[in-house]
């Protein structure tokens, strides 16, 4: 998920984005088989399996600190709920290691989960100081302090601006250079901040793209969906609906791209000729909801 607005509420953290629609469009059927390749807090996992009686549900995700909690939370549920430690551009392999026949529907909830936001340690908010780490999977290399204090001028630039739609990508990789080290995310975010310009009403913290851009390529999200949205058909049954909610641009795109592919090679038929969005109470009630938007497609 995106990063926060510039003014933070009071929200109780994992409220599960679009929950209403998300369970709308994924038409969960009692005997039915499910994955939810981005289980997170398991705010859509938990309301999913209990709408299961003979069904079953797989939950994936890479964030092991998340997987224990999600698993505590979904322990009522017996053994409808698997929960897997693994990206979800391995759900072929995770359908195939787990014996389970082709899913009826399948979730992604694309991005960051509000309980890795809201935890300073994780490093994936400028709100209060972190480490510059952002790694979904600590097991992984790659840290935001990597890129932040040894990239080169010219490529931290290149990522902000095609990774996060960055106008001032320039401007800010220059100041990073110049300010090394950077201490923490509170150090990162007050650079970021005193530089870049000030375009029309500015909704967003001035650090927002630069977060989101340098998350990006920590976990390799981009790479990662790609993946999964070309793997994804092949784990389910015909008939069965595929939601994804995205966050930002690159992803919905991307989405929308792989949906009407799959449509043209006959593997899809898209459902949602338009976008999605939360509704104005939905987006009053948890602001994080803002730039989400929702995309289902079936498997034929």
């Amino acid at each position: 998920m995106a990063s926060g607005e510039w003014r933070e509420s009071n929200n109780p953290p994992h409220m599960p984005v679009m929950l209403g629609e998300v369970l709308e469009w994924l038409r969960v059927k009692p005997d039915g088989t499910y994955i939810d390749a981005t289980l997170g807090a398991g705010g859509h996992s938990a309301p999913i399996a209990e709408r299961l009686t003979s069904g079953r549900l797989i939950s994936l995700d890479r964030d092991a600190q998340a997987l224990a909690m999600a698993r505590e939370r979904l322990r009522i549920f017996g053994a409808k709920v698997t929960a897997v430690h693994a990206p979800f551009s391995r759900i072929v392999e995770v359908a195939r290691e787990l014996g389970i026949p082709p899913a009826d529907g399948v979730l992604a909830d694309l991005g960051v989960s509000s309980m890795q936001l809201d935890q300073a340690a994780r490093g994936f908010s400028f709100r209060e100081a972190g480490p510059l780490d952002m790694r979904m999977n600590t097991e992984n290399e790659l840290t935001a302090d990597d890129i932040v204090n040894r990239w080169p001028e010219r490529e931290l630039a290149d990522l902000l601006y095609h990774e996060a739609d960055e106008h001032d990508s320039r401007r800010i990789a220059r100041a990073i250079v110049r300010a090394r080290p950077i201490r923490d995310t509170a150090h990162l975010a007050a650079v970021v901040a005193g530089v870049r310009k000030q375009w029309g009403r500015q909704k967003l913290h001035p650090a927002t793209k630069t977060f989101l851009a340098l998350r990006i390529a920590v976990n390799r999200e981009l790479e990662e969906l790609g993946q999964f949205l070309s793997r994804t058909p092949a784990a389910m049954n015909s008939g069965g609906r595929w939601v994804v909610l995205s966050y930002h641009s690159r992803e919905d795109r991307l989405v929308k791209r792989a949906f009407q592919e799959g449509e043209r090679a006959g593997t899809l038929r898209v459902l949602t000729k338009h976008v999605i969005q939360p509704t104005r109470e939905e987006m009053a009630g948890n602001p994080r909801s803002r730039s989400a938007k929702l995309r289902c497609a079936e498997r034929v």
